[in-house]
This record gives structure tokens, C-alpha cells and sequence, in this order.
């Protein structure tokens, strides 16, 4: 039996409820991205000029897009594993909000055809 339209918008707007509450449990967000590098100095007689080379680091890096400019950041592991799970909570906050549009633009679509219908 088909689900009448006030079945499917009340389990749209469930499902809104769902997503917006998963919003409430991201915790701090971050844009950009971490690399973790490893350099050569300026230094010719260094062990990172040698052959093979033994290049200094490993160093963690965060790099993003500040009020148009690219910003990058050298950061402790400590630091590079906070933003990291910032990043990660950001990419879900843009994840659960094209969700959150989709199921607005489904049930926005039922909400014009139930006024349709009514009219006639």
C-alpha cells in the first residue's frame, strides 16, 4: 500500500530532525588539509644533501584558504591530530547539510503537490 503524503512528509521531517541533531553533535570545525613533509636546508654539507639523502622531519602541516590567500601552518603531532579531526568534522557538517537539503527539497516538493491537490 503506497504511503499516504502526510506519511512521507512526517518521515522527511523525521529524517530532518535526525540530521539536524547530528549537526549538534559535531564538535570544532577546520577547512583545509594536513600533509606531514619531510625538507632539505640550505646547509650543503648536511645529511639531507647527502647520497641517499636523510631529509629533516617528519613536519606536519595544515594548509588552507584564508580570506582569499593560501595560509600554511606548521604544526606539533599534538596540534596536527586536533586539526585533523577538525577537517574530518568538517567534511561531515558539508556532508549532513547536502543531506539535509535533499531531504528539504523532497519534502518541499510533497508540501507543493499536497497544496496542488487542494486547490483542485
Amino acid at each position: 500500500m503506497a504511503q499516504s503524503i502526510e506519511q512521507r512528509l512526517a518521515g522527511y521531517q523525521r529524517r530532518y530532525r535526525e540530521l539536524a541533531a547530528e549537526l549538534a553533535d559535531l564538535g570544532y570545525i577546520a577547512a583545509g588539509s594536513i600533509t606531514q613533509r619531510s625538507t632539505r636546508c640550505g646547509t650543503p654539507s648536511c645529511r639531507c644533501h647527502a647520497d641517499p639523502p636523510q631529509l629533516h622531519g617528519p613536519y606536519w602541516q595544515w594548509t588552507a584558504k584564508v580570506n582569499g590567500k593560501t595560509v600554511t601552518r606548521r604544526l606539533s603531532q599534538t596540534d596536527a591530530k586536533l586539526y585533523h579531526e577538525w577537517i574530518s568534522n568538517d567534511r561531515k557538517l558539508r556532508k549532513t547539510i547536502t543531506r539535509m537539503r535533499q531531504v528539504a527539497a523532497k519534502a518541499s516538493e510533497l508540501m507543493i503537490t499536497k497544496a496542488n491537490k487542494a486547490k483542485v
